[in-house]
């Protein structure tokens, strides 16, 4: 059962996006999926409680408080887990060892480039034996800005695969609000988020 960690020491780079689109696309699969926050915040849970009755169901893993992380029950097929920024100690070390692939996303803002860095360091020593499949994803990126010109300078020395970069747009606060995702309304009202979505889906099947 694949096991998806999103997480970035920084607040606010859009964890809780990427969580919820996740549990969406596997929702949309045809997947019994489960979405579980480790974050005091409880955003991905708040959202849940969200999601209209008629939308595919995602369910609710329970991975709150300080408490060990137990895994999904049987009959699930996928799992995304959200997690809070300052994300450290055995905290950190128990919910990688869950994961099959990481999800790291992250601002061109020089603040959370630096946070991500050394992020980046202790995931690439905690992980296990090569096998966790570790990605990045630009967000809220505006391509004709210097913010975006030092974000790939700084990508492109690190040596972890690049997914794509996500566009600043209303449709995720607009599609949060309501609990849905991209992968809950029809494709046309939202095609250009999908295609950048594209090498992520192709990479969360792969």
């Amino acid at each position: 059962m694949p096991v998806v960690l999103v997480a970035n020491p920084k607040g606010g780079v859009g964890k809780s996006t990427i969580a919820t689109n996740i549990a969406g696309y596997f929702a949309s699969r045809g997947h019994a999926v489960m979405l579980g926050d480790v974050d005091r915040q409880q955003s991905s849970r708040l959202w849940l409680g969200l999601r209209p009755p008629q939308a595919r169901t995602i369910a609710t893993w329970e991975a709150t408080g300080d408490s060990a992380v137990v895994r999904p029950p049987r009959g699930t097929t996928h799992a995304v887990l959200d997690t809070p920024a300052g994300l450290h100690g055995w905290r950190f070390k128990e919910v990688l060892a869950l994961a099959d692939r990481v999800i790291v996303p992250l601002q061109p803002s020089i603040f959370d480039i630096y946070a991500t860095r050394d992020f980046l360091d202790r995931l690439m020593e905690q992980r296990r034996a090569e096998k966790t499949r570790i990605s990045l994803v630009g967000m809220r990126v505006n391509a004709r800005t210097l913010a975006a010109d030092r974000l790939h300078e700084f990508i492109a020395g690190l040596g972890v695969p690049v997914l794509g970069e996500l566009r600043d747009t209303q449709n995720y606060v607009q599609l949060a609000a309501r609990g849905l995702t991209l992968f809950d309304i029809a494709p046309g009202r939202v095609q250009r988020d999908l295609e950048q979505w594209q090498p992520i889906c192709e990479w969360l099947e792969g």
